[in-house]
């Protein structure tokens, strides 16, 4: 079989097991379904093994179909990443990615990623739709973006959650604060301190917060109570009292009149990372900018450092 066929033969698989359809995936290809049909059994007849039951309600992968999937993607994603490196097709290709992203990420290290992406893809736009938890996760799941950065999603069905770090929970006050000079901070020191808390009864950020603080039979005193993270810092700034917030929601670097202390005992994290819906398939500008994160996330790009 020769390499075009085999990437044919390959692309009609992944179609169908994506659609779970003939039908649909014969219109997506632009072809007919009995050219796909045929497709499909050659591959089959090569292998020498069925990829998909076939019945006139659903058509399903079978043992072997499941086996191929991910090594069928692999080999098909590495071509497609591999031609926009010869001869510079990379650096003509032009289009838009959109991506979603909580806004504490965009701000804290996504410039660094996209100017490096830019300096390698000029003509490709990319769009960032900074949305809460909830909406960031919404937009994945209707395709309104190729893939998010999120602190949720990990428990979706539909969806795949590449995990990148966990982002602790810190308590952020005026450097004039009681607690502003105290070496090791536990959850029972912030009694009888007014608290500003952050997000609405079921956002992701409170939701996971309150949970943890019931577990670990800890009550606060919230004493103000605001919807985004940069509301709370202005009213810390202002002295109105301290707040909880994620390490990446910080200011990024030291600030003379606010600090961010670690709370132990216990500690309390968020995990922020990759979402993706799971029978979808990324272009491959998208994947190349997915890719691009992940390695400057692993060279520690990404890893929140201690503030003082």
């Amino acid at each position: 079989m020769s390499i075009n066929f085999a990437l044919l033969y390959l692309r009609a698989f992944l179609a169908v097991f994506d659609h779970a359809s003939f039908h649909k995936a014969a219109e997506l290809l632009n072809l007919s379904q009995p050219a796909l049909s045929r497709r499909v059994q050659g591959l089959e007849a090569r292998l020498g093994a069925p990829l998909l039951e076939r019945s006139t309600r659903q058509v399903a992968p079978t043992a072997a179909g499941r086996r191929l999937e991910p090594m069928a993607r692999r080999l098909l994603d590495e071509f497609e990443s591999s031609l926009l490196s010869i001869s510079g097709i990379g650096e003509r290709q032009s289009g838009q990615i959109t991506i979603g992203s909580i806004p504490t990420a965009v701000i804290y290290f996504l410039p660094r990623v996209i100017k490096h992406f830019n300096s390698r893809y000029p003509l490709i736009r990319l769009r960032v739709l900074d949305r809460s938890p909830e909406e960031g996760l919404e937009c994945v799941v209707h395709g309104e973006v190729e893939f998010g950065i999120n602190m949720i999603g990990s428990t979706e069905p539909d969806l795949r959650f590449t995990h990148l770090m966990d982002d602790p929970y810190v308590l952020v006050c005026r450097r004039d604060h009681p607690l502003a000079q105290k070496r090791n901070i536990a959850w029972r020191d912030l009694a009888g301190h007014p608290l500003i808390r952050i997000g609405r009864p079921n956002s992701g950020n409170r939701a996971l917060l309150d949970s943890a603080l019931t577990k670990a039979n800890v009550r606060l005193d919230w004493f103000h109570e605001v919807n985004n993270l940069t509301t709370a810092l202005g009213l810390v700034q202002a002295g109105l009292g301290a707040s909880i917030l994620p390490r990446l929601a910080t200011p990024p670097r030291p600030h003379p009149e606010i600090t961010a202390k670690a709370i132990r005992m216990p500690e309390v994290t968020r995990a922020i990372g990759i979402v993706e819906r799971r029978k979808g398939r990324l272009s491959a500008p998208a994947k190349y900018f997915r890719d691009m994160l992940l390695a400057d996330w692993g060279a520690g790009g990404g890893e929140p450092k201690a503030k003082p």
